[in-house]
């Protein structure tokens, strides 16, 4: 697990898949902003991605925190998940509102360990 790295960080993302889009292959429509961290390389080979949580439109980029990993246990295609710096989501609101692509894997949800 090699992004534990982004955990906690103010990261931009770039937002290829908006709120309220249809997947091209799926046909699933985003009820959440998907896109990814410029210049990164994840498992898959491609750029990190990352679900933006608390933004309810659709946007191109966006700067937020880095609260948490969705590590699939199952598929070498890890997610972060990033949110506006003011807010946070407990473990189950992650999963309930990643679980339109994330209910196809097995995953564990990674956090910051608390010191």
């Amino acid at each position: 697990m090699e992004n534990k790295e982004y955990l906690g960080k103010i990261l931009t993302i770039k937002i290829d898949r908006p709120f309220g889009t249809k997947h091209p292959k799926h046909g699933f429509i985003y009820p959440v902003n998907y896109g990814y961290v410029p210049n990164t390389i994840s498992g898959d080979g491609e750029e990190l991605d990352a679900y933006l949580l608390g933004v309810f439109e659709p946007l191109e980029e966006f700067e937020g925190k880095c609260i948490a990993i969705i590590h699939r246990t199952n598929d070498n295609d890890d997610k972060l998940v990033i949110v506006p710096k003011e807010k946070n989501y407990s473990d189950d609101a992650i999963n309930a509102l990643t679980e339109f692509q994330e209910q196809y894997f097995e995953h564990i949800i990674i956090r910051k360990e608390k010191h």
